[in-house]
């Protein structure tokens, strides 16, 4: 497969693409643990279809000291066990922060109120940003069809 468009080789595209990778930077650099982060991107990622940046989040995540139950089994974390109530927390807020249109008002209250027994007020910024950022970037890549498997882990810096 072919991309649409070379997103990294235009003008545009690049300046697109620093301005919501300096606003990923921005979030990581926050309190919300790296390995939530890292789940939420992939699930995102997966959800939407966009295998670019699947790749990407699963292989960074592997780098940085996850395991490869835990992230053979992000599709599926209500069933697994491997997850803290936390993370679970995360990936809920995710699915419904990503899917907000399949659901009349958005992420439901008891959602967000479970997230925030579990993050203070910072820490739901990052999760609610990484959400918001990691959604942008797939949907740039899927339209644009950009293709998967060649991703090395810090690739982009």
């Amino acid at each position: 497969m072919e991309a649409r468009l070379d997103l990294f080789g235009s003008r545009l595209g690049s300046t697109l693409l620093k301005h919501f990778t300096a606003a990923g930077k921005t979030v990581s650099d926050s309190t919300l643990p790296p390995s939530t982060r890292d789940l939420v991107l992939l699930r995102a990622s997966q959800i939407n279809g966009c295998g670019f940046c699947t790749d990407m989040h699963a292989k960074d995540a592997a780098h940085a000291g996850e395991t490869p139950v835990r992230l053979a089994l992000v599709a599926a974390w209500r069933e697994a066990t491997v997850f803290t109530d936390a993370e679970r927390a995360a990936l809920e807020l995710t699915e419904e922060g990503t899917r907000i249109a399949d659901a009349a008002g958005g992420v439901r209250d008891e959602v967000w109120a479970n997230a925030a027994e579990h993050y203070d007020e910072e820490q739901l910024t990052a999760l609610v940003a990484t959400i918001a950022v990691i959604n942008a970037f797939n949907r740039l890549n899927v339209i644009a069809r950009q293709p998967a498997g060649d991703y090395t882990p810090g690739q982009f810096g």
